[in-house]
């Protein structure tokens, strides 16, 4: 069986990065097509990769400022040939899913969610802090990205989605429906600690829609200590807002990671993610999430038993959450076997085997019709 993987771009690391990863060990002879490859700033590891781009990856400040070219994304991924595939994975946050196959190979989506800055733009501009030059010149192409967008889901065979959230934002815009297979987490790098501090921890880039400023104001009310591990453009702001019992510890190597969420006496998740990973980590670390009752969260999160979700997204309702939720009184054991279901190896088994019945239902197809 010869598989392709697509995705967006690849200049920065994040969740969506992850998910290549498991996709490139589970199919190590694969290509990645992608628009753009910013070789220095990647893992080193991934020169080994068989990495195609498309001409977007020649053009100025591609790599730096792949917003500059959104307008250039769907005729890039259209380029591609796959005529020599059977099956074709897109890893799709953006335009990816647009790619065009041949009615011999099967094309399955795995959604990340539908293009966030098409669908739900007002939201993106304003969490994202869009300059003054993006949102002058982006919205006049909003209307025939979203046209594209809409009828490039047509051409997927197949749809997965990572939430329920992810579900059903692919059946109101897409008009499809979507099988959910849960994103890889290597939960084997955790294990819970014998001992638990007093501190909350955040772990994740600091970027505005992660709401790290509604947390910084609730704990400078609260006066307990919470660490926020992480770098991104946002950080001297909050650092400008916090009291003193709020850490900024930045980056954090993967070897420290699974101590330090260990420790801690629960992990915050303010922020509306299509899925999150840090929270599982978390979890399998033995410790419970306090997070904001959207997106993932709800898919990932029993409250009283591996966390507490907050409904209004406050500061005022962070330090209410803080306060009723008794974070001694959860079992870590409990919290970890609930995150082993997240595990890298149940994505993979899951994936296959999605993979291998619909290409038996497609060969069962294709006989009936030559009957």
């Amino acid at each position: 069986m010869n598989v392709a993987l697509v995705h967006d771009w690849l200049n920065q690391i994040g969740g969506a990065e992850d998910v290549l990863e498991t996709l490139v060990g589970l199919y190590p002879a694969a290509p990645v097509y992608t628009s753009l490859y910013w070789r220095d700033k990647m893992p080193f590891h991934w020169r080994n990769w068989d990495i195609r781009t498309s001409f977007i990856d020649r053009l100025p400040k591609a790599q730096q400022k792949q917003q500059l070219y959104f307008p250039l994304y769907p005729l890039a991924f259209e380029q591609f040939d796959f005529r020599a595939y059977d099956v074709v994975i897109s890893n799709k946050s953006g335009f990816c899913h647009g790619i065009i196959t041949g009615p011999e190979t099967m094309h399955v989506c795995y959604c990340l969610t539908p293009t966030r800055y098409i669908w739900r733009y007002h939201q993106y501009a304003e969490q994202e802090q869009l300059g003054r030059f993006t949102r002058t010149v982006l919205p006049p192409f909003l209307l025939w990205l979203r046209q594209w967008d809409r009828l490039a889901a047509d051409r997927v065979d197949h749809f997965i989605a990572i939430s329920q959230e992810v579900r059903r934002r692919i059946a109101k815009v897409y008009q499809r429906e979507a099988t959910i297979i849960y994103p890889p987490v290597d939960t084997e790098r955790f294990a819970p600690a014998n001992r638990v501090e007093d501190y909350y921890v955040i772990v994740g880039r600091l970027v505005p829609y992660r709401r790290i400023d509604l947390l910084i104001e609730a704990f400078n009310q609260l006066g307990k200590p919470l660490y926020i591990a992480g770098s991104g453009r946002d950080r001297e702001r909050l650092e400008a807002m916090a009291q003193p019992n709020i850490k900024f510890l930045g980056y954090v190597p993967d070897s420290e990671l699974p101590d330090l969420l260990a420790r801690a006496r629960a992990f915050m998740f303010p922020g509306e993610e299509d899925f999150g990973i840090a929270p599982i980590q978390a979890m399998a670390a033995g410790r419970p999430v306090i997070a904001y009752a959207a997106g993932g969260a709800l898919d990932t999160v029993v409250p009283g038993e591996t966390g507490w979700l907050f409904r209004e997204q406050s500061a005022a309702a962070i330090v209410r959450a803080v306060e009723a939720f008794d974070a001694t009184a959860v079992s870590p054991a409990r919290i970890r076997r609930h995150a082993e279901q997240f595990d890298t190896a149940v994505f993979q088994h899951k994936l296959t085997a999605f993979i291998e019945q619909k290409l038996e239902e497609g060969s069962g197809n294709r006989e009936e019709e030559r009957v």
